[in-house]
C-alpha cells in the first residue's frame, strides 16, 4: 500500500526537485520520477516551475501551447492548460509571468489559489521541477514544499552549489524534510561517499538532518533517450538509471507519509512572494 499521501487530511504531498547548478539532470529526474510514481498507483501531477527555461515538454515531446502564465494572468483555467502525458500524469508547463501575480486583484488572487487548492485535494502528489540556482522563484518553491530533493553530480561546483541550497532552507527553517540525490556518479562508492559527506557537513555546520534519496550512475541511455524525445524509464526501462529511480520511487510509496501542511502548497507560494 503506498504511503505517499497524509490521509490524515485530502491535500496532496508535495515534492520540489532542486539543485544549485544546471546540467545536473534534475528535469530528468522529476520526469522519470513523476512517470514510475504514477506507474505505481499514484495519481501524479508534474508542475515544470523553471519560469522561463523550462522543458519538461520538450522531454516528453509534449505540445505545450498554454503555460502557468495564461492562467496567472486569467486567459485560461489550470484545467485548460494541464496535459496528460506518459503512464497518465498531468503535466502542467512553466513560463514567466509569476511577477504578474503582484498585480492581480483579491478576487484573481482567490480563483488561482482556488483552482491549484483542488488540483492538489484531487491527487496524490505534485512534484514540482524548480529552476536551477538559489534564486526567489526556487528556495519559494521549496520552502512551500514537504519534501525537497537537492540533485548534485560529482561535481565539485555541483556539490557547492547543492550545499549552498541547504544552507539557505537551513537557515529559513524549512520545516520539510531534505534528501540528497546523487547523479551521473561514476560508481554507487563514489556517489554515497559524496552523500555522506554533504550530510555529516550539514548535520555540524547547519544541525540539519540530509536523508540519502539515492545513486543514480552516469548511464549512455539517459542521453539517448533525450535525443528521442521519451523519458528513459519508457525508452530503455532495463538501464541503470531506469532501475534507480524505480528504486527511488518504491522508496518514497513505501515509506512513511510525507507530513503535509494544513495550508496549501500554492497559498504557501503566494505568501512567499507576495
Amino acid at each position: 500500500m503506498t504511503q505517499i499521501r497524509n490521509e490524515e487530511n485530502s491535500r496532496a504531498a508535495v515534492m520540489a526537485v532542486a539543485s544549485g547548478k544546471g546540467r545536473v539532470g534534475k528535469t530528468n529526474i522529476s520526469v522519470n520520477l513523476a512517470i514510475c510514481l504514477a506507474a505505481a498507483g499514484q495519481r501524479i501531477v508534474l508542475i515544470d516551475a523553471d519560469l522561463g527555461l523550462g522543458n519538461l515538454d520538450v522531454i516528453m515531446n509534449l505540445n505545450s501551447r498554454y503555460n502557468l502564465s495564461h492562467v496567472i494572468d486569467g486567459r485560461k483555467t489550470l484545467d485548460q492548460i494541464t496535459q496528460i502525458g506518459p503512464a497518465g500524469i498531468e503535466v502542467i508547463c512553466g513560463g514567466s509571468g509569476l511577477e504578474n501575480m503582484a498585480n492581480l486583484s483579491p478576487f484573481q488572487h482567490h480563483r488561482l489559489i482556488s483552482q491549484f487548492n483542488r488540483l492538489q485535494n484531487r491527487t496524490d502528489m505534485i512534484v514540482i521541477d524548480t529552476g536551477a540556482g538559489i534564486g526567489q522563484n526556487v528556495i519559494g518553491f521549496c520552502m512551500a514544499a514537504d519534501h525537497t530533493l537537492v540533485v548534485t553530480t560529482p561535481e565539485p561546483t555541483a556539490i557547492t552549489d547543492a550545499y549552498a541550497v541547504i544552507k539557505i532552507l537551513a537557515g529559513k527553517k524549512y520545516p520539510g524534510r531534505i534528501s540528497l540525490l546523487v547523479n551521473m556518479a561514476s560508481s554507487i562508492e563514489e556517489g554515497k561517499k559524496i552523500s555522506r559527506q554533504i550530510a555529516q557537513v550539514a548535520a555540524r555546520f547547519l544541525a540539519t538532518p540530509i536523508y540519502e534519496a539515492g545513486i543514480l550512475c552516469r548511464d549512455e541511455c539517459l542521453q539517448a533517450a533525450v535525443c528521442m524525445q521519451k523519458p528513459v524509464v519508457l525508452a530503455f526501462p532495463k538501464s541503470p538509471f531506469s532501475r534507480g529511480i524505480r528504486t527511488l520511487s518504491h522508496r518514497l510509496t513505501n515509506t512513511s507519509p510525507m507530513q503535509t501542511s494544513g495550508e496549501g502548497f500554492f497559498r504557501k507560494v503566494v505568501n512567499w512572494f507576495f
